[in-house]
């Protein structure tokens, strides 16, 4: 039997030398990897008290989107500033070479609402902290970071300390 990880493409030397890229196009292209990919993190949220699943953009969306649909949850936007048409709040955080500013809608999370941020890699934790940040500031609980692929040697989970952070994969490198 296959496993999440037998379909993800390892890409040597990309986007620099010594860099393995990680390519989850590999996954959802292929009906079944998609469908083990987005089963495996299911399994991850069961006995899990939430109300809310939160996306990421943009990859957030697609694993997101079909889980919150399967159980029957509402899904809510992470997005790049400047995408969403009704009132937001934002937060700017810390790139390798530079910051980004993501946003939600105001009204997307109601007080005491407990939440799943999803996205498909951790690898500093830098977005996911800001959007966890936003659900809190919003009222909500952050109950489970989940994430398809986690990169190790990028230590993000350490920026999410005080969350509980869950990874279907996870490389110990960068």
């Amino acid at each position: 039997m296959k496993k999440v990880e037998d379909y993800v493409m390892s890409i040597p030397d990309f986007p620099a030398p010594g860099i393995i890229f990680r390519d989850v196009t590999s996954v959802i292209q292929d009906a079944d990897g998609l469908q083990l990919a987005i089963d495996e993190m299911q399994k991850r949220l069961e006995g899990l008290d939430f109300d809310v699943i939160a996306g990421a953009e943009s990859r957030g969306f697609l694993f997101g989107m079909p889980i919150a649909y399967n159980l029957h949850k509402p899904f809510v936007l992470i997005r790049k500033k400047g995408k969403l048409p009704r009132e937001t709040i934002e937060r700017t955080y810390d790139l390798e070479y530079g910051t980004a500013t993501i946003e939600m809608h105001k009204d997307s999370i109601k007080p005491g609402q407990k939440v799943v941020i999803i996205d498909d890699l951790i690898a500093t934790g830098g977005t996911i902290e800001a959007s966890a940040k936003l659900i809190e500031e919003l009222g909500g609980e952050v109950v489970m970071c989940l994430f398809l692929m986690e990169l190790a040697g990028l230590n993000g989970r350490e920026k999410l300390k005080g969350y509980d952070v869950e990874s279907v994969i996870c490389y110990p490198g960068k």
